[in-house]
């Protein structure tokens, strides 16, 4: 069992024994990120909290029957996303994943690693006076996560910020690897058009 595994499931034992540091541990490492996944299906930011605060109640009703067949994370995004599909399905929308087609003429960025090919120049020359003079790259780079389409945004956040595999983010999606990648390039691309921006 990997170092990962063991911490993992040393920490659903805490959360089905009711630790409270356990849970606010698990907390404060995916909340935030939950709600920006969200509010990209459901397009409005007090929604998504309240879907947010219903999938942390549905985590801690059903702790005791999580099986470990995913990672735990996989296991809270996928209650999240079914949560936000039965909102758009009750009001009448849907969320779709499928992103296949044109690139817009966008030519690569990254190479077959995920790497960029070439560091944006706004990275190379970031300084301490460029940030004050302006809105920091931080703020900058969240505007552009917000401004996303919804598919975009949920595998870079799944796949880039919480650092889920491939095989995991496509199982909580419910979209092929290949499409996965194609949408977590143009999530990438976007983010590095946004900074070559600020130029």
């Amino acid at each position: 069992m990997s170092t990962n595994t063991q911490d993992e499931h040393r920490l659903v034992e805490r959360l089905v024994a009711g630790d409270r540091a356990a849970f606010e541990q698990l907390y404060r490492k995916n909340n935030a990120a939950m709600v920006r996944m969200c509010t990209g299906f459901v397009r409005n930011h007090a929604t998504a909290e309240e879907l947010v605060q219903e999938t942390w109640i549905a985590v801690l009703k059903n702790i005791g029957s999580f099986e470990g067949r995913s990672s735990l994370a996989g296991w809270i995004y996928t209650i999240l996303l079914n949560k936000a599909r039965s909102r758009l399905k009750r009001d009448g929308r849907q969320v779709s994943f499928d992103e296949s087609g044109e690139d817009n003429g966008l030519q690569a960025a990254f190479d077959g690693r995920g790497r960029w090919k070439d560091i944006p120049e706004l990275w190379e020359e970031l300084t301490p006076e460029r940030v004050v003079a302006g809105r920091s790259v931080l703020e900058h780079v969240n505007a552009a996560i917000e401004a996303l389409p919804s598919a975009q945004r949920a595998v870079l956040i799944l796949r880039g910020q919480q650092g889920m595999d491939a095989a995991e983010v496509c199982a909580i999606l419910n979209i092929n690897e290949g499409n996965m990648r194609v949408l977590l390039h143009r999530a990438r691309l976007a983010l590095r058009i946004a900074l070559d921006r600020l130029q």
